[in-house]
């Protein structure tokens, strides 16, 4: 027998590839915690019960999980290995968004977890699908959000054997998600994917990957189909074995045909409760202070079922100590609040005598760490403990989600009197935001070297043109640093940007996902003209899906960031110089409409009309706005 078995292995190699393959997935599952059994994390959640039969397909048990997940969205670039995924979201009134590019996918997943709360879902097809993800899940794992990856894979069956767009994808997705995983029967998505949202929002919050094989995915009786055409011809040794060998694979696959599979209900994320002694601590400590600042991040923002972001905005402007925001916290007290400060941090820091980190980290934003004075007591509040202790430990180090602590905080502080000395402390503050303001202002004025619009000018009427409510995405270099010195966001979740990534090309994604989640929102893109470039092919999606969406380009035809001290440093400009060219008839060409603006008059003509536009909430718009180059900020480039 064992050398009947040799001889059909060398005549037959899908019998030593199906189990090679299933070893192989089998460690996978040991090596990377991907089989999730009876998953008793579940168990006292209520659940809809589902028939599976042969008419039944893994596609359809993926999109009623997302169901229940709380799933409005999928980003998706089709691929015939997800087809049944996208068919099943359909017929579950989950809407599929589809792209031009699959970083767009991601991206769009991204900017839904940060404006609901809610793991975004993205589904890409196998091989290339997945690679062109990379940098927009590397993006999403730094900027702490939570995203539900789904890709497609080649059968377990075909593993190895050179089978369509078949590579090894967990060795590419690893290291820049929280958990992968790889589903190797129908019996496992339900439960895998519960297991996934579960993780991708504990803790930190980052993406999980989950590995759909074709044959996971596609009803029983197709997916047999492709693999037993010849089961009654030319029934040799050979061939009996090799469809022994597969109908053992299909049974293991569909062993859930014919019973009754529970899903399971959104479940609460649960937060640890901040300790009353570390409440007291920080509270000691601020009646004790003269010059305090509170600095705010992304991860303050990251919504959760305990409370809203108006109790949270509440809590951190009644707080009534000097506040700086970064990044997705910007426009969390407002448009402008006395409490608010913009332009001064680094005197802040460096003159402080204490200092609370509210999700933020001691990067080269902070100058890890040497931005802030040495002799500052220094609070540190993080979900993510390598964050919290990086490059500077604080004086007290708190593991707690910052956003739940500063609201038990303004809860315990508002019976306690605090120090009034702070007022002359926030007027020094005033003083120094006044003064920045008043020299933007005249830089503003100064008139143009080049026949173009000033950025600066550009961006103030951009800014004053804008309705109260207006999400504004960040995606570009020069001209969107230029703008944070400038235009407001109009109050909470209102300004999404990268992250501490610096990616560019979240633009198209981001207003996606901000337009959907809040239709009724105007949505602004703000683009260097070097970022524009990653989004020009997704206004086909705009037009397609009908989603009004604007954006302002900062048009100065080079890489402006990159160019002003390359050239200083290096003297040369070699590869930082584009072309003046006409992003405006490009999205014309797509179905949107555009403007071309190289002077004031123009651009407020071109505001003035964009307006009318997308109050029809019909199609895109794009402003191309000639500008000059400044050296506004001069010596920006970051390491």
């Amino acid at each position: 027998m064992l050398s009947t078995l040799n001889t059909a292995i060398k005549k037959e190699p899908s019998i030593l590839m199906g189990l090679v393959s299933g070893a192989a997935i089998a460690y996978a599952g040991y090596k990377f915690g991907c089989y999730v059994g009876e998953n008793d994390l579940f168990t006292k959640l209520p659940s809809i019960d589902y028939p599976f039969t042969t008419e039944s397909n893994g596609g359809e048990l993926v999109a009623k999980v997302l169901n229940e997940q709380g799933v409005k969205f999928v980003f998706t670039l089709i691929g015939g290995h997800i087809s049944p995924i996208l068919i099943g979201c359909e017929k579950e009134n989950i809407k599929v968004i589809d792209v031009r590019h699959e970083s767009t996918t991601v991206f769009a997943a991204d900017g839904v977890y940060r404006l609901t709360g809610v793991p975004g879902v993205a589904a890409v097809t196998a091989g290339p699908g997945l690679t062109n993800t990379i940098t927009a899940l590397k993006n999403a794992q730094l900027a702490q959000s939570a995203v539900i990856l789904i890709g497609g894979a080649t059968s377990d069956l075909l593993k190895g054997r050179g089978s369509l767009q078949d590579i090894d994808q967990f060795a590419l997705v690893k290291p820049h998600v929280k958990w992968c995983s790889h589903i190797s029967k129908v019996s496992d998505i339900v439960p895998t994917l519960e297991k996934a949202f579960k993780i991708a929002v504990e803790g930190t919050p980052g993406p999980v990957f989950i590995e759909f094989p074709i044959d996971t995915l596609y009803p029983q009786p197709i997916t047999s189909s492709w693999y037993q055409k010849n089961k009654f011809q030319n029934q040799t040794l050979y061939t009996r074995i090799a469809n022994a060998y597969t109908s053992y694979h299909l049974n293991r696959i569909f062993s859930a045909l014919n019973t009754t599979i529970h899903i399971h209900t959104k479940r609460s994320l649960l937060h640890k409760t901040p300790s009353q002694s570390h409440v007291n601590t920080l509270i000691k400590k601020l009646k004790q202070a003269k010059r305090p600042v509170l600095v705010v991040g992304s991860q303050v923002t990251q919504l959760n079922d305990l409370y809203s972001i108006e109790t949270l905005q509440r809590a951190i402007q009644n707080l009534e100590i000097p506040v700086f925001t970064s990044s997705m916290s910007r426009g969390l007290l407002g448009s402008s609040h006395p409490n608010l400060f913009r332009h001064c941090r680094s005197y802040a820091l460096k003159n402080a005598d204490l200092v609370i980190l509210a999700g933020v980290t001691c990067d080269f934003r902070l100058g890890y760490g040497k931005s802030i004075n040495s002799k500052a007591i220094v609070f540190g509040i993080n979900k993510d403990s390598v964050d919290l202790y990086k490059n500077r430990s604080p004086t007290y180090a708190y593991d707690y989600d910052p956003g739940t602590f500063l609201v038990n905080l303004y809860s315990n502080i508002q019976s306690s009197k605090l120090p009034e000395n702070w007022k002359e402390w926030a007027d020094d503050l005033t003083g120094k935001d006044i003064q920045r303001n008043i020299e933007i202002s005249n830089l503003a004025r100064t008139p143009s070297k080049q026949g173009f619009m000033n950025p600066l000018r550009a961006l103030q009427m951009f800014d004053e043109s804008l309705p109260h409510k207006t999400i504004m995405v960040a995606d570009g270099g020069d001209f969107v640093g230029t703008a944070a010195y400038i235009v407001r966001p109009r109050g909470p979740l209102s300004w999404l940007d990268p992250g501490v990534f610096g990616t560019l090309g979240c633009g198209a994604g981001f207003a996606l996902a901000a337009k959907l989640v809040h239709p009724d929102h105007q949505v602004w893109c703000i683009f260097g003209d070097g970022a524009f470039g990653y989004s020009i092919p997704e206004y086909d999606t705009f037009v397609r899906h009908k989603l009004a969406i604007g954006a302002i380009i900062g048009n100065d035809a080079c890489w402006m960031q990159i160019m002003r001290d390359q050239k200083d440093f290096l003297g040369s400009e070699v590869a930082c110089n584009l072309a003046y060219t006409d992003y405006e008839q490009v999205v014309k060409a797509f179905g949107g409409e555009g403007f071309k603006a190289t002077n004031e008059t123009e651009l407020k003509s071109a505001l003035d009309s964009s307006e009318l536009i997308l109050q029809e909430n019909v199609k895109p718009v794009v402003i191309n706005c000639i500008i000059d180059r400044t050296d506004f900020r001069k010596g920006s480039i970051s390491v």
